[in-house]
């Protein structure tokens, strides 16, 4: 039982290390993660055997390698090990993305949303259509994938895989990660999609080489993935970090989530377009991302009533990110999401107006910068939180017959 578990620990570091670092030879591996040389060349034969990583020859021009007369390899991960799938679910379209075991991209499909909020039945059945037709473009099935990411704004518990509320779906406290999984027939992952935007900001975007650093997406709503000591924080109840959320005026606005005053109600699209069309300023039988943009233009145009909406939504947005500085004091602030087309949430008097109201120390306020994700980046995050899932269990699967 002991020695089961040191082996699995030691596949483990050893996969996790390999996936880092590699290409790498096996005396770099023991080095670096402090296992004997022995046991790294058990345990990488063993991840050799299972086609979880590949020898690949080293170029080398040293004569001290060439007189040894035994060609040098380092170790990689083997790209056709796994195929993880990441989906993104939007106010408009489901965004997926195929990635191979290095996380390397392999396909990409989109297809649009139109039913939200929908039931979860509806939602399932759209998930799985999308899913036939990603894998079809590789030549594979749904049953091919070793693993899903799925992401969707709302209120949800990644850890119990519970959407306790969602804008896309019309139940609430909806059990979605065992509903994906019982029937796509794939170990299935769920979480917010804005931590899902933080994962891959911290796995290959902005926010590699900070340890403490929030995304606030803006989209349909306003979701926020925190990232406290290098992880994704979700709070007791895996429902933290709900910046939407937030209230900023007693008894204010409706929110779609059910509740009064939350920022989303002043600085979302909804928003936006709902107080225009209350005094008659756009028509609501346009699709609505044509009303934001219509709405903003006239703004920047210098239209009164379009500047007050505007101009106050961009208040709200400071004091916003002005609270959350004041809170958690990050190194780095990511603004992404499909408004991030536009400018009004960014603008030079919003961020100023942020750092008028953060606490003031001889240090420089944290960064602000603009990321214009499109939904096929979410879905990258969503699969490489899917593929964390797979290289663990991978790393499990350690066969008895290996002596």
């Amino acid at each position: 039982m002991a020695f089961g578990h040191q082996r699995e620990q030691g596949r483990h570091i050893l996969l996790r290390e390999i996936e880092r670092r590699g290409p790498i030879p096996r005396i770099d591996l023991s080095q670096n993660t402090g296992i004997s040389r022995a046991t790294v060349t058990t345990v990488t034969a063993e991840l050799l055997r299972d086609g979880l990583i590949e020898e690949i020859p080293r170029d080398t021009d040293s004569a001290t390698d060439m007189k040894r007369g035994r060609p040098r390899v380092d170790l990689k991960i083997a790209s056709d090990a796994h195929l993880v799938a990441g989906i993104k679910v939007s106010g408009h379209s489901i965004s997926l993305m195929l990635v191979d075991f290095e996380g390397t991209q392999i396909a990409e499909h989109e297809v649009p949303f139109l039913d939200g909020p929908t039931s979860s039945f509806r939602l399932i059945e759209q998930i799985a259509q999308a899913l036939d037709n990603l894998t079809a473009i590789v030549g594979k099935a749904v049953h091919d994938l070793s693993g899903i990411g799925v992401g969707l704004a709302g209120v949800v518990d990644a850890e119990n895989g519970t959407v306790y509320w969602s804008p896309s779906l019309k139940e609430r406290n909806i059990k979605l990660r065992d509903k994906l999984t019982q029937e796509l027939g794939v170990p299935t992952f769920l979480d917010n999609d804005a931590n899902l935007v933080a994962m891959a900001e911290k796995t290959f975007g902005l926010g590699r080489d900070h340890s403490d650093f929030i995304v606030v997406t803006i989209e349909s709503g306003v979701g926020m993935g925190l990232v406290i000591n290098g992880q994704i924080y979700r709070g007791t109840r895996g429902c933290g970090a709900e910046f939407g959320h937030t209230k900023v005026q007693l008894e204010g606005a409706l929110c779609r989530c059910g509740q009064r005053g939350c920022l989303e109600a002043y600085v979302a699209d909804y928003a936006l377009v709902r107080e225009a069309a209350s005094i008659g300023f756009l028509d609501l039988d346009q699709l609505i991302e044509n009303r934001v943009s219509r709405l903003l233009t006239a703004a920047k145009d210098g239209d009164p009533t379009a500047k007050t909406i505007v101009d106050r939504a961009g208040r709200m947005f400071a004091l916003g990110l002005a609270n959350l500085v004041n809170v958690f004091d990050p190194q780095l602030i990511i603004l992404a999401g499909e408004q991030m087309q536009f400018d009004h949430l960014y603008a030079k008097d919003v961020i100023e107006d942020m750092r008028r109201s953060i606490v003031q120390i001889d240090k420089s306020p944290p960064d602000v910068v603009i990321h214009k994700w499109d939904n096929l980046m979410w879905a990258r995050g969503a699969a490489a939180y899917a593929l964390d899932f797979v290289f663990d269990m991978a790393a499990k699967e350690v066969r008895e017959d290996v002596g």
